[in-house]
């Protein structure tokens, strides 16, 4: 992995078993990079803002369940962005068909959005990374977490991975 991991990461909630055991509609796990990072950093705050979601126990917040409704959120969004034909919305790099296929993993504080293609695997069984600014823009950060998240680091003041407390619901 190419981002520092915390020295004493929080597990206390993440659900291992499911993170080796979920599946996609493709039939594919969750991407090795996303897999790694979860094993090595658990729940944390990255670079200071960004918040990426592991699958939790059941009782827990902030697991995939939260990522799901941001999905939804997003999805609701972009639809209306396309009747109302605000193309800029998938600008840069994106389309209306791949707002589609997108789903939420991670958000910042700030309110954007780290998205899988999820319809896209590649040779490496992994899923294209974009990001969504304010759920207004779409932009490619890579091929997979690990360059995403070098791409977000570059950018960043804060250069940690924070561990955070698990909230139960």
């Amino acid at each position: 992995m190419s981002v520092p991991t915390p020295e004493s990461p929080s597990f206390e909630h993440v659900d291992f078993e499911a993170l080796d055991s979920f599946r996609f509609p493709d039939g594919g796990g969750y991407p090795q990079s996303y897999r790694e990072f979860v094993r090595s950093c658990g729940w944390a705050r990255t670079f200071g803002l960004w918040l990426i979601y592991p699958p939790v126990q059941s009782g827990f917040a902030d697991g995939r369940a939260r990522a799901a409704n941001l999905t939804e959120h997003f999805h609701t969004v972009f639809r209306d962005g396309e009747e109302e034909e605000f193309d800029w919305m998938i600008e840069p790099d994106g389309s209306w068909d791949l707002a589609e296929r997108l789903e939420v993993f991670g958000w910042s504080e700030n309110g954007d959005l780290l998205l899988w293609d999820v319809a896209s695997r590649n040779a490496d069984e992994e899923f294209p990374v974009w990001e969504s600014r304010g759920m207004n823009t779409l932009h490619l950060l890579g091929p997979s977490l690990d360059e995403a998240l070098l791409k977000l680091r570059e950018r960043s003041e804060a250069q940690v991975i924070e561990p955070l407390r698990p909230a139960r619901l």
